[in-house]
């Protein structure tokens, strides 16, 4: 009997604080967006999975989608509207983590415009709008995606690493290098603090955006 190989969308990387400290984000709004809050006697679903699970630990593909969230947080909309979209994303490529995969920002922005639609999306928080002819995707969107190298080999497009910083800071995470950590060339940014602190100087080869 074979067994399907593991995505890596699906490896665990983190605990809930650290992948808030890599992101930029309060680890209570990680939580939130993870696996949904209580507020007034009013329970909020969660909008990076599916259900709670009260698991504090976060997978590859969860850091990547809250990477996405991250685009919006000054928005002033509540994210749990993006909830249907999303589930339904899950449902028509099969993968619980549709926004840490390339096919909904490449080939599949009609189908996320009638989502959008069918949904009431508020334009605020829009993955996507109509521009003449085509379909583009917002700045937030481009902003996230021009951060992530998605698999262009594999057929689900998975996101195999982030530029946190931006497409020409040299910072990689990747979760296959240094256990996810944040690393340039794939030394740990730890170490280089450390090589610099002791007084060595840091050369870093400068990034082409791509």
């Amino acid at each position: 009997m074979t067994t399907a190989p593991t995505s890596v969308l699906e490896r665990s990387v983190y605990g809930a604080i650290e992948a808030a400290g890599y992101l930029g984000l309060r680890p209570d709004r990680v939580r939130a967006w993870l696996d949904g809050y209580d507020r007034a006697g009013t329970a909020y679903p969660p909008v990076v999975r599916h259900a709670h699970t009260g698991s504090d630990i976060v997978t590859w593909g969860e850091f990547v989608e809250l990477g996405y969230l991250r685009e919006y947080r000054r928005t002033g909309v509540p994210l749990q509207k993006l909830r249907p979209v999303i589930e339904a994303l899950r449902h028509q490529y099969a993968t619980p983590y549709p926004l840490a995969t390339a096919r909904p920002f490449v080939m599949g922005r009609e189908l996320v415009l009638e989502l959008q639609e069918q949904h009431e999306l508020p334009a605020a928080i829009a993955i996507v709008v109509r521009s003449g002819p085509t379909v583009a995707l917002t700045a937030e969107v481009r902003r996230f995606f021009h951060k992530v190298e998605f698999d262009t080999t594999g057929s689900d497009g998975a996101a195999r690493r982030l530029r946190p910083a931006g497409p020409a800071s040299p910072v990689v995470i990747d979760p296959l290098v240094r256990f996810g950590r944040p690393s340039v060339a794939g030394v740990a940014t730890g170490r280089l603090w450390e090589l610099h602190d002791a007084g060595e100087s840091i050369r870093v080869a400068p990034v082409v955006a791509p």
